[in-house]
């Protein structure tokens, strides 16, 4: 026998060696409490060095909503035109920071910790989960803003609202399956994170944030049926839907997002764990 060779009754196991699916998962749930501390420090750690702390969580979001507003209050006209311009615009620009963040962040939750990683023996998802925690808990006052802001804006209550957080909820399941995806590519290829960026304003357009998606391609059929399988586009339309009054979202939306998150998590986490033994090596 080798000298590096392991006894198989010695009970140690090999260095870069990947778990069980099974075992890994068990991991996981055992240290799920790691991932929502770590989600809550990075949170508080990144907000305390500004002035204004907290407020920029909700602040970011309100003020894109205001340039794009103002922007494209005046450009937009006929059938692109939303019939309710200003509450539509603020629920697609509210909900699409969401995956934004997620989509972002996830890609370096890897590469960005990577003494953590090389210095302790943990399931590394628990770093692409303690993303969408961070993420998540920065989503509660930006929806806490958004119903004020609607009721402002002259939106009757409804509750309707209440199903906002379950379509969030599933929302962050897909999060979690593309963060899990872009950040096992990030390992390798870290040149991926340059395009995180362009991938999400290609995104911000396709997904009809701040025009009407039906209008707009209404002549195009081919476009359109792209457009309304795109999850970002499935999701804010179905924010919107339960939000904003006289707004419908298609059949397909209510079923391709389930479907959407079903896939993403699925394979994402299966895609995840197949590359756990490098993880350790990332740089």
């Amino acid at each position: 026998m080798g000298a590096t060779a392991v006894p198989a009754t010695s009970g140690l196991s090999e260095v870069g060696t990947r778990p069980r699916f099974g075992d890994y998962l068990a991991d996981t749930w055992q240290l799920r409490t790691f991932a929502l501390r770590l989600a809550g420090s990075r949170l508080i750690a990144g907000l305390l060095p500004n002035r204004l702390g907290v407020l920029w969580v909700v602040l970011k979001p309100l003020s894109l909503a205001i340039v794009y507003g103002t922007i494209f209050n005046f450009i937009l006209a006929g059938a692109a035109r939303p019939a309710n311009f200003v509450p539509y615009l603020i629920v697609g620009v509210f909900v699409f920071e969401f995956f934004t963040g997620c989509f972002g962040s996830g890609s370096k939750s890897i590469t960005s910790n990577s003494k953590l990683v090389q210095s302790f023996g943990f399931p590394r998802i628990l770093l692409p989960i303690s993303v969408i925690a961070e993420q998540a808990m920065r989503m509660v006052p930006v929806v806490l803003l958004l119903g004020i802001l609607l009721l402002v804006l002259g939106e009757p209550v409804s509750w309707s609202w209440l199903l906002l957080i379950p379509i969030l909820a599933v929302m962050g399941v897909f999060n979690l399956g593309v963060a899990l995806v872009v950040a096992r590519i990030s390992v390798r290829t870290r040149d991926i994170q340059q395009l995180v960026p362009i991938i999400n304003r290609v995104l911000f357009y396709a997904s009809g944030i701040f025009f009407n998606i039906d209008g707009a391609l209404g002549g195009y059929p081919v476009l359109l049926t792209i457009a309304h399988l795109l999850p970002t586009y499935e999701f804010i339309a179905l924010a919107r839907d339960v939000m904003l009054e006289g707004y419908a979202a298609p059949l397909l939306a209510w079923i391709a997002a389930p479907i959407w998150a079903l896939v993403m998590i699925v394979g994402g986490v299966i895609f995840f764990w197949q590359g756990e033994p490098r993880y350790g090596l990332s740089d």
